[in-house]
């Protein structure tokens, strides 16, 4: 593929995880505005976020692997079309239950069919590290300012029209992103005689959904949370038992377990899950609480994120430079002690100051912090496995993450509002803290050299003549 054209497809890609990651966070800033339109509270506009984050994450591994079957290509045009159906429905939401639908249901399953072949075909089309790091950086950048950048740009939307403009917003970029990919190539052939393990792809989504709802369910009912956390690991563990009987009988499971017994990609995919579990927890707890608790709208916090989103952009975009010069495991590393101080931070300045501006220092800390990893912990977990599995090992990282965005915003976000107070607000925000010390503890883990891909295998089916 020649320059202009990966060119292309790069933009569409790195477009396509900024879309996805904003509408993870924008409804952030959208709180009041969405609970009095919809007549709603503050914990069900929680669960529309929460649930789409979920979806995500239970469905990104089947999503991976559908690519071998249908392609890359098509499962990312597909994903898309879901996506905007799922953002206009939204915007014409009369109740949270419709709301739900599309946000957290359409557009996350759309999200579930797109992002694997963003990381697929940035793995596929840039095969050296610093390459590779370059496209990861740009992704991995956008993505991270549509989260941190969600808070403002939702807020401006909000604040200017309506938050029902930000889903109309959503849908607008999605048409520009199937304008950019119209000429897109499939490096691979698919596979239509590809398998697919349905049964562990149901086990996988509902034990996860048992899990999280069972952290939502935490400040209504301790029992009944209790009872669903140990249902969905029952579910869980069911899963990874179909997984081991589908292999020993010869078969495809959904998820092979040789995916587990890389060490270096398993340290990586714990650290990829709680960068985003700090960026999306942080977030909701801060935003929720300058506009409940602080009084602020839309705009004003918004604003405040600011600080953030400069942050990423500053580290995200020298993600190439800084590869050449630092290990992966030193940038990590780096990245979590500023993202934990970043939380300190705004703990202590919550407490001495009154002014929301109080909030730029951590937050701008948090910001630099986490675009310092995101590139490399991708770029870690990618590169340890050889082009074949990239599908299963795509869906995994993908589905890592956005687990962690839904473990913050549903931890946090239960802890906050169990009280809405600055007792609750620093309860939630230190136990992002502590979770960004256990990823600190995984990074130094990390090799001390930079992981390098192993030699890719021939693709699985044969290659078409040329015509």
């Amino acid at each position: 593929m020649q320059t202009a054209a990966k060119r292309r497809v790069l933009a569409a890609l790195a477009l396509a995880q900024f879309i996805c990651s904003f509408a993870g966070s924008n409804m952030n800033v959208m709180i009041n505005d969405i609970s009095k339109d919809l007549d709603t509270t503050v914990q069900g506009v929680q669960v529309a976020i929460t649930v789409f984050l979920l979806v995500m994450a239970a469905l990104m591994i089947p999503g991976g692997k559908l690519t071998e079957r249908y392609g890359r290509k098509r499962c990312f045009l597909a994903g898309l079309v879901v996506y905007a159906v799922g953002a206009l429905l939204s915007a014409a939401a009369p109740g949270l239950g419709v709301l739900i639908l599309g946000n957290s249901i359409l557009e996350g399953v759309g999200t579930a069919l797109l992002i694997p072949p963003v990381y697929i075909l940035a793995t596929l089309l840039y095969t050296e590290v610093t390459s590779r790091a370059r496209a990861f950086g740009v992704i991995m950048a956008l993505g991270g300012v549509g989260a941190a950048a969600g808070p403002l740009i939702g807020g401006l939307i909000t604040s200017a029209i309506s938050w029902r403009a930000a889903f109309v917003f959503q849908a607008l970029v999605i048409a520009v992103i199937v304008f950019l990919s119209r000429r897109m190539s499939d490096p691979l052939p698919r596979d239509p005689g590809a398998s697919f393990d349905v049964f562990g792809a149901v086990l996988s989504a509902v034990g996860l959904v048992l899990v999280v709802m069972g952290i939502l369910a935490a400040d209504n009912n301790i029992w009944l949370m209790l009872g669903l956390l140990a249902l969905g690991a029952l579910v869980l563990a069911w899963f990874f038992h179909s997984i081991r009987a589908k292999e020993a009988a010869g078969g495809d499971p959904l998820l092979r377990r040789d995916m587990f017994r890389n060490r270096t990609s398993n340290l990586g995919l714990v650290t990829q899950n709680i960068q985003w579990l700090m960026l999306m927890g942080s977030s909701f707890t801060a935003a929720t609480y300058l506009q409940v608790v602080r009084g602020y709208d839309a705009i004003q916090t918004g604003v405040i994120f600011t600080a953030a989103t400069l942050g990423l952009l500053i580290t995200s975009l020298a993600a190439e430079r800084m590869a050449k010069r630092r290990s992966q495991r030193l940038l990590i590393t780096s990245g979590f002690v500023a993202g934990v101080a970043g939380i300190v931070v705004l703990i202590v300045m919550a407490y001495a100051f009154k002014s929301a501006w109080a909030f730029v220092p951590g937050l701008l800390l948090i910001g630099l912090g986490l675009g310092v990893m995101l590139t490399p912990s991708v770029n870690v977990v990618q590169s340890s496995f050889p082009e074949e599995q990239q599908g299963e090992i795509s869906g995994l990282s993908r589905s890592v993450s956005n687990l962690g965005s839904s473990f913050g915003t549903a931890i946090a976000g239960t802890i906050l509002v169990s009280g809405l107070t600055k007792g609750a607000y620093a309860a939630a925000m230190s136990t992002l803290a502590l979770m960004g010390f256990v990823g600190l503890i995984a990074a130094t883990r990390l090799p001390r050299e930079p992981v390098t891909a192993p030699v890719q295998a021939p693709p699985r089916t044969t290659p078409q003549p040329r015509t």
